[in-house]
């Protein structure tokens, strides 16, 4: 079965309807069927509220938020080994801190991580990554 992790970008790209929104929902949809697993780490989701809360409004985040928690994606909390995890490829790599613990969640669920963001491209090669541009 194959397991996708959901960032940021990805999730904001489905909301406003931006370039590569259609593999976000079909990839949703799949997961809803059963047919893949999906992750998203609560460090970004709160990602999400605050760069919507930011461009659109407390009000609009909070529908955001309200959305989100219905998507079918289980949210994976930041223990400490995902902290540390996420720290080490941030210390390695030039990317947020947000985005580090969606690369670290996505190895360590062995997944693909689903996004539209090009840093990650300087992962590539890192054991148990994959990305799936949008």
């Amino acid at each position: 079965m194959n397991s996708y992790v959901f960032d940021s970008y990805a999730v904001l790209a489905m909301f406003r309807k931006e370039q590569g929104h259609e593999i976000v929902t079909a990839l949703l949809t799949e997961i809803s069927a059963g047919k893949s697993a999906g992750y998203i780490c609560t460090v970004n989701i709160g990602e999400v509220y605050y760069i919507t809360a930011r461009k659109q409004g407390a009000e609009r985040a909070q529908l955001a938020m309200h959305a989100l928690m219905h998507f079918p994606l289980q949210r994976v909390v930041a223990d400490l080994d995902l902290c540390l995890a996420a720290a080490e490829l941030k210390s390695r790599f030039t990317m947020s801190y947000a985005d580090a613990f969606a690369a670290a969640l996505t190895q360590q669920m062995k997944a693909t991580l689903v996004t539209g963001d090009k840093e990650f491209r300087a992962m590539t090669g890192e054991p148990n990554f994959k990305v799936k541009f949008i």
